[in-house]
């Protein structure tokens, strides 16, 4: 890399930061952009003590949305190894914008993944939101890797014999949100079993992972243990503090904010 140094996380847009990365030198891009649904997370939103929990979430407006996503998608494009694959998570709202975004740019869609979350929200007029979606695509479908007994060997099974592997690889997964009681945190974070299983499935050690929206570093942190590389853009300073905090401490968790940012 000439004008980027690996193993760091940049405190800069990344549609400034992505196009001093070298082409073609990308393995993976692992990324959760921003919503667009007018989120103001504020530390209210999420009933925890506010000296908890980092304000600052960086909006897009809803009109800018598609052309925010083409531009963005379109470094990831440029950026990626032939072999290279990309998983992007996204909420219903702005799901059409993110699936034009992904065809105009020309990724090829490999699976389309349903987080399944538990979400404790009160609603009375509509159902309970509780999935999120992770579109899984590549550059070159020939050319991409993928690892399916990473996790689970090819014979292994439960205590009722079905195959752990098959059912590992369904494309809608069950997995619990992390709630930091009583740590500091941002409002949104990817749970970290959710990322080491992609990192196992779409990478492996050595590898150059790429996260344009690191918000909370946790796609850094993931990186770190399990031996890949990484390269990370975070646009909000109070993000980028906590998240080079976590790596800095080789923390996990950070008990307050106040810690995290001193």
């Amino acid at each position: 890399m000439k004008h980027i140094k690996i193993d760091k996380i940049y405190h800069m847009d990344c549609l400034e930061g992505m196009p001093l990365i070298d082409d073609a030198t990308i393995d993976l891009v692992i990324t959760d952009p921003p919503f667009a649904i007018d989120f103001k997370a504020r530390r209210s939103n999420y009933n925890r003590l506010p000296s908890r929990v980092i304000e600052g979430y960086n909006e897009i407006p809803q009109e800018d949305y598609y052309a925010f996503t083409f531009k963005w998608m379109k470094q990831t494009m440029r950026v990626l190894k032939p072999s290279g694959s990309m998983y992007v998570f996204s909420g219903w709202n702005n799901l059409r914008h993110v699936l034009n975004a992904l065809d105009d740019v020309g990724f090829v869609t490999v699976n389309h993944i349903i987080w399944k979350y538990q979400f404790g929200v009160y609603t009375s007029r509509r159902y309970v939101t509780s999935h999120y979606h992770c579109l899984y695509v590549c550059k070159d479908d020939s050319k991409r890797r993928f690892y399916p007994f990473a996790r689970f060997g090819k014979s292994a099974r439960d205590d009722k014999g079905r195959s752990l592997h098959y059912r590992d690889k369904e494309d809608v997964w069950i997995i619990n949100r992390e709630y930091w009681n009583g740590d500091a945190k941002t409002p949104t974070k990817l749970p970290l079993e959710l990322l080491e299983k992609i990192l196992l499935y779409s990478s492996l050690p050595g590898d150059l992972i790429l996260d344009p929206f690191m918000g909370s570093g946790q796609v850094a942190v993931a990186c770190k243990l399990l031996k890949r590389h990484f390269i990370g853009f975070e646009i909000v300073k109070e993000y980028y503090d906590f998240a080079c905090k976590r790596l800095a401490t080789g923390v996990y968790r950070l008990k307050d904010a106040e810690a995290a940012l001193s």
